[in-house]
């Protein structure tokens, strides 16, 4: 039988333990509800948009030979952008597929037009900004730069985000989505990318979490008047 001091030892760790990772381990159950109770469609923004557009035929268009092209081609994809095609060769030039003319960037009004190709129509614009660069923690990180974010007039606090190299419709962010965002980050205690589960944090923690369950068990064992008779018996 585990002696009296021990047994103290024993409920001072598990009492500090579990006051050093409480915070943890709350933060763990209220990400898992929420993650639970939410419709993921509804996070990605499914609710602002159309259904999938259809690809929009054309006739007419060049051939790569007629293209004053920089380099040979390794891919090539047949793009609209604001009810013109265009072709996006190797995932770096942009081509007007009926006039041939190399495009470096989309404008303003085009991206308006890849938007609204997307998005619901009722939704109406607040403003449409130019962005160069953003943080590890922006909503918009990991995906293709220089892009325009569009704002529209919603108390979701909606926005959508167009490359502008090649005008694709990248992505749609709202409230729900920055929440989820954040209590994911609090899941998986990747405080950069969100998404790794092999941080030294998480590990730590885990262990920790280990620790603690089972030291609340041998605190149990060790306190339990079941248990003591039990062992009283057998010593008889």
């Amino acid at each position: 039988m585990v002696g009296r001091k021990t047994a103290l030892k024993i409920r001072k760790a598990h009492r500090y333990l579990g006051l050093f990772i409480g915070i943890q381990f709350l933060m763990w159950t209220i990400s898992g509800l929420y993650f639970s109770w939410t419709d993921i469609d509804d996070i990605h923004g499914d609710q602002f948009k159309k259904e999938i557009p259809k690809q929009t035929s054309f006739n007419n268009l060049l051939g790569t030979a007629q293209l004053n092209l920089e380099e040979p081609i390794k891919n090539l994809e047949l793009l609209e952008i604001a009810g013109e095609p265009y072709y996006w060769i190797n995932e770096n030039n942009l081509y007007n597929a009926v006039s041939g003319n190399k495009k470096n960037e989309i404008t303003k009004q085009e991206a308006i037009k890849v938007a609204e190709r997307y998005m619901l129509s009722d939704l109406k614009i607040d403003k449409i900004q130019r962005i160069e660069a953003v943080s590890d923690h922006h909503e918009y990180r990991g995906r293709p730069l220089p892009a325009y974010e569009i704002s529209y007039k919603t108390d979701e606090n909606l926005k959508v985000y167009v490359a502008i190299k090649n005008g694709a419709f990248q992505t749609v962010r709202h409230r729900d989505w920055r929440w989820f965002d954040f209590l994911w980050m609090t899941h998986t205690m990747d405080y950069q990318g969100r998404d790794n589960f092999n941080t030294i944090v998480l590990r730590a923690f885990s262990l920790l979490g280990l620790i603690t369950v089972l030291s609340g068990f041998l605190l149990w064992y060790t306190s339990s008047p079941t248990i003591r008779k039990i062992n009283k018996r057998t010593k008889k």
